[in-house]
């Protein structure tokens, strides 16, 4: 396979551990049994967009990061369970241990209508009280977040705890740090940036030089190794568009090709393992938290889909990565444990879909954006007004100035346009769920209605809630959205691996279900630091240490 000249992250790798720039990573096993103490290091990963089917798609090739963290413990059927499967609320879920219905992340953006501006959008990762911001043009915050994190968890019990978050989006990064941070950097489209009252660590700006210099150059397209071959298949999509086959070739200059690239997830590792061995994480006496968000699998499948030669190489190009990450942590010599998930799953674009024995997969009809079914339903009952906001599925509002008995009447005529539609398959009323008591047992066996109370927040979340059949895809035109998503009630979004690793530790494999509220826990159990709230999330029993036999 064809490797990159990655500047970035051979810059992180020889800045942090010079001896290991060329080395192979280190051996998937070891002999010895986990210590008896807590790990100094708790390395938190999360790769965007990884569902389990494709964890279990390629896990027989991997042979680096993945492979080592395959020799612990193995966690198939880890599940983001609510309904909104989108970055920001499965990123809240990771590192607090409730479900969005808690953190407050109901979903990526939500409709505001008392917001002190135009824009009544708001974005998860914002302060929308900023003057002059926009739910696209806005100020960073952890303001919406309703909870507390590991990390501070850690900062509680252990004030010298440290934490770092890297990431390559804003949301992953504020999601999983929290509100108690000490670095936290996201990729804003140019390079890693963080609060604006922050100062920047040298290796910030050599990682940032050194993408810097590597956009600017051009990218020859990567060679298939025979694995991806049989997945390199040119896929016609409307509007003239073509994907599949792609080796990702770029441009000069060309930074959103970047960032939809394995190069880009080379960066973002690069910059974690610089500040880990600059920081010298772990080796303070106390235990300290590195999280990393590693988001080129999100963009390559928004971009490409999950089942092309794109996603191939981006995800054995991780693998190697992720060696190259636990390399140089190896050369530390702290004691560190490792979990791997992601922030929701994914499913491929509906023109290739039905040729995968999903014939009911397609776009979603135009005529279910809110915009289109308020002007039916404004026609009909003589209103004047947009009447409804949101997104083609999930939460939608109705607009604040109606009388009580206007609302009603738009709420039951939506529903009803709603229910009627060939492509929907369930509507529920903010009433409906919030009725619905928590749901208990395997995640896999909870209703529609379950699954979206576990993502409804009373005041945030919309006053109905849309669900799209299967495989309905909530993109009606691909040059305008990507050709691809997630976003779902289903399963395929639903459902990410959770991988469990330490040295020592006895490997094993779960398949039945377990949450990724339950990594926040498990992970407090084994360095021993208590749970100080009600969380929504169990601990995990992994034989990696003395903490880990829960209790």
């Amino acid at each position: 396979m064809k490797k990159f000249r990655s500047a970035a992250l051979a810059l992180g790798l020889v800045t942090a551990a010079p001896a290991l720039a060329q080395q192979a990573p280190a051996p998937t096993t070891a002999p010895a049994p986990a210590p008896a103490t807590p790990p100094r290091l708790l390395v938190v990963i999360s790769v965007d967009q990884f569902s389990a089917d494709l964890f279990a798609e390629y896990r027989s090739q991997f042979t680096a990061g993945f492979a080592r963290l395959m020799s612990g413990a193995v966690f198939p059927s880890g599940y983001q369970s609510h309904a909104a499967t989108e970055t920001c609320p499965g990123h809240s879920t990771i590192l607090t241990g409730d479900h969005p219905s808690r953190t407050g992340i109901i979903a990526n953006n939500w409709t505001d209508f008392s917001a002190p501006r135009e824009d009544k959008q708001v974005y998860c990762a914002e302060d929308e009280s900023v003057p002059g911001s926009t739910s696209s043009k806005y100020t960073v915050s952890d303001k919406h977040l309703k909870v507390p994190t590991l990390g501070e968890w850690m900062k509680l019990a252990d004030p010298q705890s440290r934490v770092v978050s890297v990431a390559g989006k804003d949301r992953a990064a504020v999601m999983m740090g929290g509100h108690k941070v000490d670095e936290l950097w996201w990729w804003d489209g140019k390079a890693f940036v963080s609060y604006a009252d922050r100062a920047r660590p040298a290796m910030v700006d050599r990682i940032n030089a050194s993408v810097a210099t590597r956009i600017a150059e051009e990218q020859a397209p990567l060679e298939l190794p025979a694995f991806c071959r049989a997945r390199s298949r040119a896929i016609a999509l409307p509007g003239g568009l073509s994907v599949g086959d792609g080796r990702f070739a770029r441009a000069a200059g060309d930074a959103r090709a970047f960032r939809a690239s394995p190069e880009f997830d080379e960066s973002i590792l690069a910059l974690g393992a610089g500040l880990a061995t600059d920081m010298k994480l772990g080796q303070n006496g106390h235990t300290d938290l590195l999280i990393v968000g590693a988001s080129a699998t999100d963009y390559v499948g928004h971009g490409n889909g999950t089942e092309g030669s794109e996603m191939c190489l981006q995800l054995l190009s991780l693998d190697q990565t992720l060696g190259k990450l636990f390399a140089v942590l190896d050369s530390t010599g702290v004691d560190y444990a490792v979990v791997l998930t992601a922030d929701h799953g994914g499913h491929d674009l509906p023109e290739r879909n039905r040729d995968h024995a999903a014939p009911m997969a397609a776009r979603v009809d135009a005529a279910l954006e809110p915009e289109e079914v308020g002007k039916a339903i404004a026609a009909t009952l003589g209103l004047k007004g947009e009447l409804l906001r949101g997104d083609v599925a999930g939460d939608i509002y109705i607009e604040p100035g109606l009388t009580k008995a206007q609302r009603a009447a738009v709420q039951a005529a939506a529903i009803k346009r709603y229910a009627a539609h060939p492509q929907v398959q369930a509507v529920f009323t903010a009433a409906q769920i919030l009725a619905t008591p928590a749901p208990k047992g395997p995640p896999e066996t909870w209703s529609l209605l379950e699954r979206a109370r576990n993502s409804y927040y009373a005041g945030r979340s919309g006053d109905f809630v849309v669900s799209l059949k299967p495989r309905i895809t909530p993109i009606p035109n691909p040059k305008l959205g990507g050709v691809a998503t997630h976003g779902s009630f289903w399963d395929y979004d639903r459902r990410v691996p959770m991988l469990f690793w330490r040295k020592g530790m006895t490997g094993f494999e779960q398949p039945l279900s377990v949450e990724t509220v339950d990594i926040a826990p498990t992970l407090a159990a084994l360095i021993g630091v208590p749970v100080p709230v009600q969380i929504d999330g169990r601990c995990l029993d992994l034989d990696a240490g003395p903490g880990t036999t829960c209790k």
